[in-house]
């Protein structure tokens, strides 16, 4: 199975200030494209080869993790915007927030202090767990959820390549802003 480079449901200058057009050209367009590349070169030949990115992601290690690890966390990441974004979710997925975090605001807090405190490169989850409750897991490097039986919902990226052309070495600041973009409907239908 041939993995494809997710199109963007917005166009590249789309959601300027918070992450530029430049940013997205060089994110999308160069990092995520050489992981795809990467994956379709290392998957012929293997028992990953006709799997699901997810079941990819489940079951590889070393280089076949590493990078489709990476194409199903931007996939989900880049989905995840729109220019029109921002604000609270509703439903059950603000209930369940509620639920595990007491407000929505301070699961924004919890969730920026979990992907501020990443060392290194990495992601910050919302994850739900199977029983439907939600937690926040921090991954290093190419991690996701699916590898813990999670299913991830909303995912920052910490790697600097996501935030170092717009915001330098301010990833507090970066992560911040990325509240205003986040399609709440897209990370719902995740949940449902």
């Amino acid at each position: 199975m041939k993995i494809e480079l997710v199109k963007l449901p917005y166009e590249t200058k789309a959601l300027e200030p918070v992450i530029s057009q430049r940013t997205i050209e060089l994110h999308h367009g160069k990092h995520l494209s050489t992981y795809v590349n990467n994956l379709n070169n290392l998957l012929p030949g293997t028992s990953f080869e006709n799997l699901s990115l997810e079941d990819i992601v489940r079951r590889s290690d070393g280089a076949i993790f590493n990078n489709a690890g990476q194409v199903l966390n931007h996939n989900l990441y880049f989905t995840q915007f729109s220019p029109k974004g921002g604000g609270n979710p509703s439903g059950k997925l603000a209930e369940a927030i509620n639920a595990a975090f007491g407000t929505f605001e301070n699961f924004q807090k919890e969730f920026e202090a979990a992907a501020t405190s990443l060392f290194g490169s990495g992601w910050a989850w919302l994850a739900e767990m199977k029983d439907g409750r939600l937690i926040i897991v921090k991954e290093p490097n190419g991690g996701n959820p699916v590898t813990k039986e999670l299913i991830p919902l909303l995912g920052f990226d910490v790697w600097e390549h996501a935030y170092y052309i717009d915001y330098e070495n301010r990833r507090a600041e970066h992560l911040k802003a990325l509240w205003q973009i986040i399609d709440w409907n897209v990370v719902e239908a995740r949940y449902e």
